[in-house]
């Protein structure tokens, strides 16, 4: 039995055509190599001439070169040869499981079976009846001895641009052709395995949910929007959950490859593509992030197109400030009017013509990179073209779609939720990335050195991008083994401020957290760095310098200040005891945000230092007071209309002015040099009596909040 097993694999040849090694191609062969298959590779680098996505019926070339590829074995009676295409192609099991089930089979000659007809329904009614399984011809593989290959083939006389399976449907359906070669269908894909429109989720002879014998077999083929999550052990470099679609399925190639000891200047050298597409929030902090990759920014060359006149300032700032730190920098502005998609397309080229790069990465300012080893881990996954994993805060909006709709839209995937959540951690082939990504400058010198990437029809700029990728046969990666950062919402963002990014509050609360609130707040938040310098007044760190200097500054740029009189139409129902030269949140539309604020920030700390108190932070005021020596130096003492008060320092005394402060006159208590970004808490009604001591220099500011349960 051993030897007519031995003999069976002898007379086994694998035919396949390949006229470029894709990573398709790849994948293929490392699942042919693992399992042992002798593969004979025809085309390789013949010019494809079989049709493309304008002509998807082609496939001719296929036919032409498996005829002349059969003259070769007419004599061999007893070779069986299997064809099979290898772009969306992986052998799933051996070469014995293979042969023993074409035996099975009775037929001197197998294809493929599948769901759907294709390429012309209108042969449906031919096609013969059957009670259970798949039953239309598919031509993506096929298996059976060579004299009757040769039989099949022999009547080509086609072109390459052709239909494939339309000239092997014709003669299967023939029945005459049909009894002579001895054809038959795959029908319970016991051989082949076609997951066109599949979803399946597959572990190696063992499943989950789909009955295991109907993926117990040695061929998974045409693999277009498939869904194929596989757990097999085998290919070397194993990540245990892969991700698969559109092209198939895959496992990790090359190895990783680590840069840790590597010199900066033997480090790949990267240009960074930044693209300011429409008004962003917090592009300063974008800015900044960029500057602290860790990576030599001597190895980076940066290209930056502004597409606003907004950020203008900004862009120029960074790259005056801090452009001569990289290797070079070039910005095209709102001025030069270039578009998106033409801007990506220039920064791609850059990289492309210049000999000395060795990656691009391309970067949207709406992307939060927070991981400052990104770049690293990136390349060290070796990959054509990988994008890290980033999300909306707290939503399930990503930068990858899992799956297609079969109009190339996005479809949600089985398992996209646990990958945006990282409940599933690996990398994963994903048919779609946006808004931030690497590419090897070697393919954009190769599969994609068309000059326009980011053009397709009527797609969107990225989905023309992926759509072209995809259709040059190069995978997308996408690794969510790390945490990377997170997108921001650009939906509600105004330009109609000073400092807009204030107003951010609810749209993207964790950047405006990380630009405005104290780094200390959270420590005062669990009891520490909180000071009581007189009894029931406590003193806690809340703002940053950043959100003290942008609220003066959004205050004076509206310029309307009070003229401190108690007949000033802001004063209601008499809250303003002691009028003062102010500014109210509600003038500058500033209401909302900052009563969010208070209910964020300012409750929580108020209910643990207070105990069994309760706040909503209900106010019926909150504004900008200034004092200077020449206006308004002091306030005369007054209780607050409120159950507490809270006084934030907006600047620093002794820099910005002298004097200030405020004393509480029933504990005889002075706090005399308050500090810029901290917040004074106190009681309001009854017992906390103060006084504002006189300003003698300069100008003080302090946003002041009346505050009620």
């Amino acid at each position: 039995c051993t030897g007519k097993v031995t003999l069976l694999l002898k007379n086994l040849l694998v035919l396949t055509v390949a006229t470029k090694q894709t990573e398709g191609f790849q994948r293929f062969r490392r699942s042919a190599q693992f399992f042992n298959y002798k593969v004979q590779v025809l085309g390789l680098d013949e010019e494809w001439k079989g049709g493309d996505d304008k002509k998807p019926a082609g496939g001719g070339q296929k036919v032409r070169l498996l005829k002349s590829a059969l003259k070769q074995y007419v004599d061999k009676e007893d070779l069986i040869i299997l064809f099979i295409e290898s772009y969306d192609v992986l052998f799933a099991s051996g070469p014995t499981e293979l042969l023993k089930k074409f035996k099975q089979a009775k037929s001197k000659v197998v294809f493929s079976a599948e769901n759907y007809i294709y390429p012309d329904r209108k042969l449906e009614a031919k096609y013969p009846q059957v009670r259970d399984g798949k039953r239309f011809l598919g031509s993506g593989g096929f298996i059976g001895y060579a004299s009757n290959l040769k039989k099949l083939v022999e009547e080509w006389k086609g072109q390459d641009d052709d239909s494939d399976q339309l000239f092997y449907t014709n003669v299967f359906l023939d029945p005459e052709k049909r009894e002579s070669i001895n054809i038959s269908l795959d029908q319970r894909s016991r051989i082949f395995q076609n997951l066109n429109g599949a979803l399946v989720l597959m572990r190696h002879e063992l499943t989950q949910g789909v009955d295991a014998k109907k993926l117990s077999c040695p061929i998974m083929c045409n693999m277009v929007n498939c869904l194929l999550q596989l757990q097999l052990n085998y290919l070397g470099n194993y990540i245990p959950q892969i991700w698969t679609f559109e092209t198939g399925c895959t496992v990790c190639d090359e190895g990783l490859r680590s840069l840790t000891g590597f010199k900066d200047e033997a480090l790949p050298m990267i240009l960074i593509g930044i693209f300011i597409e429409q008004p962003t929030p917090f592009l300063s902090q974008f800015f900044l992030r960029l500057r602290n990759l860790r990576y030599p920014k001597q190895r980076i060359q940066l290209f930056i197109h502004n597409h606003e006149q907004h950020h203008l300032m900004q862009v120029d700032s960074f790259v005056k400030e801090h452009g001569k730190e990289y290797l070079a920098v070039k910005v095209i502005g709102p001025d030069d009017e270039v578009e998106n998609a033409e801007a990506r397309n220039l920064g791609m080229d850059l990289c492309r013509k210049d000999p000395g790069c060795d990656y691009y990465f391309s970067l949207d300012a709406e992307i939060v990179l927070k991981n400052t080893e990104t770049l690293r881990i990136l390349i060290e996954q070796n990959k054509l073209v990988i994008a890290p994993l980033v999300s909306r805060h707290e939503k399930l909006w990503s930068n990858f779609w899992g799956a297609l709709s079969p109009d190339g839209y996005y479809a949600r995937s089985e398992d996209y939720v646990d990958i945006v959540q990282r409940r599933r951690v690996g990398l994963w082939n994903v048919p779609y990335i946006s808004s931030v990504y690497l590419v090897k400058a070697k393919v954009l010198r190769s599969e994609l050195d068309q000059g326009d990437l980011f053009h397709s029809g009527k797609l969107d700029t990225d989905m023309a991008f992926c759509h072209n990728v995809r259709n040059q046969g190069v995978f997308m990666y996408l690794t969510n083994r790390h945490q990377f950062g997170h997108i921001l919402s650009l939906e509600n963002y105004q330009t109609t401020h000073l400092h807009n990014d204030l107003w951010q509050i609810f749209s993207n609360p964790e950047d405006w957290r990380e630009k405005y609130i104290h780094e200390n707040y959270t420590a005062a938040l669990k009891g520490k760095l909180v000071e009581m310098p007189c009894p029931d007044v406590y003193w806690f760190p809340i703002f940053t310098d950043i959100a003290c200097d942008e609220l003066v500054e959004e205050m004076e740029h509206y310029g309307q200040w009070s003229t401190g009189d108690n007949t000033d139409s802001r004063i209601q129902g008499g809250y303003e005891n002691v009028p003062t030269i102010d500014i109210h949140m509600n003038q500058i539309g500033f209401e909302r945000e900052w009563y969010k604020f208070l209910l964020d920030y300012i409750a929580p700390i108020t209910e643990k230092l207070y105990p069994g108190y309760y706040t909503k932070t209900q106010f019926e005021l909150a504004f900008v007071v200034r004092y200077k020596p020449d206006e308004q130096p002091s306030l005369v003492p007054h209780h607050d209309a409120s159950t507490f008060t809270i006084n934030i320092a907006l600047n620093r005394v002794g820099t910005d002015y002298e004097g200030g402060g405020c004393r509480f006159l029933r504990y005889n208590c002075s706090i005399r040099a308050p500090r810029k970004g901290w917040t004074l808490m106190h009681p309001g009604r009854l017992t906390h009596y103060h006084e504002g001591l006189p300003t003698t220099k300069g100008t003080r500011y302090i946003a002041v909040s009346f505050l009620d349960p």
